[in-house]
């Protein structure tokens, strides 16, 4: 489980193009909201990992962080009816929006909100 975050970096990263284009199924706001801080976590604590001093600034991400990505996935695929290829592509998704619209550190407060909230 300590490997999430780096897995899917690396994987959102290097995914073929095609995997990339491919719409996952239509998901309801909290399905994505889940997948997208799912995301934002993994991104994060890979840069934490890479001694970046803006992700630094995170509480540290790389246990909480993956526990939140595993159950967070677990649940979408149970409620959405997706297999782990449509929950990988929907991350992939979500992790370039963040990625591409600059928008990841404006989503962490939202999220770390959400990790809170799953604690209890």
């Amino acid at each position: 489980m300590k490997l999430v975050p780096a897995i899917l970096a690396a994987t959102l990263l290097a995914a073929p193009a095609a995997a990339q284009v491919a719409a996952p199924r239509e998901l309801s706001l909290e399905h994505r909201m889940l997948l997208r801080c799912s995301a934002a976590f993994a991104l994060v604590a890979n840069r934490q990992a890479t001694g970046d001093v803006d992700a630094a600034r995170s509480p540290p991400l790389k246990q909480r962080g993956s526990e939140y990505f595993v159950r967070a996935s677990a649940r979408v695929m149970d409620e959405a009816g997706l297999d782990r290829n449509a929950v990988g592509a929907a991350l992939r998704t979500e992790a370039q929006a963040l990625l591409q619209d600059g928008t990841l550190a404006a989503i962490m407060p939202a999220c770390l909100s959400a990790l809170d909230a799953a604690r209890r």
